[in-house]
């Protein structure tokens, strides 16, 4: 899959954010691994219309004034992982969970690993947010964007930063 992108400068970092037909695609970090995402940017577009409310939406949240997101998502993964995907989107704002309550509220409460994984996978960072997923002893794990910026984000949802 592919799609137009754009860049913008966040508190955690320079983000690629990516849209296809049907939705915001994946927001990369700065130093992602390209191979993380299916979806591939073919050509820059900074006047795209989702991109620039996909922009807009986030320097709401960086900013303190935005709790949810409101755009049309387009997740490319296979079915676990976007069942996976589709929990994180149910985690209230400034609340976390551990990659076992994932699994159980997916039906699969022996799949904590591949919680995990697909977890890791997750194309759509911070709007599908898997920085609120942590280890079931409260321990930041795993996170695409590095644990500082995983960090920063949960500060900024408890209004402590």
């Amino acid at each position: 899959m592919s799609g137009v992108y754009t860049t913008m400068q966040s508190p955690v970092g320079e983000l690629t954010l990516i849209a296809t037909d049907k939705g915001l695609a994946a927001i990369m970090w700065e130093k992602d691994d390209p191979a993380r995402v299916r979806v591939k940017a073919t050509r820059r577009n900074d006047r795209h219309p989702l991109l620039r409310d996909a922009v807009r939406q986030l320097k709401d949240y960086f900013a303190g004034k935005r709790q949810t997101f409101a755009l049309d998502l387009d997740f490319d993964g296979t079915p676990f992982q976007k069942k996976v995907w589709n929990a994180l989107l149910t985690i209230p704002f400034g609340e976390t969970r551990s990659y076992a309550e994932i699994a159980r509220k997916i039906g699969k409460p022996k799949a904590v690993r591949a919680v995990g994984a697909a977890n890791g996978r997750n194309p759509i960072s911070i709007m599908a947010p898997c920085h609120r997923v942590i280890g079931k002893n409260g321990q930041l794990t795993g996170f695409a964007g590095g644990l500082e910026a995983k960090a920063l984000l949960l500060r900024l949802e408890s209004g402590a930063n």
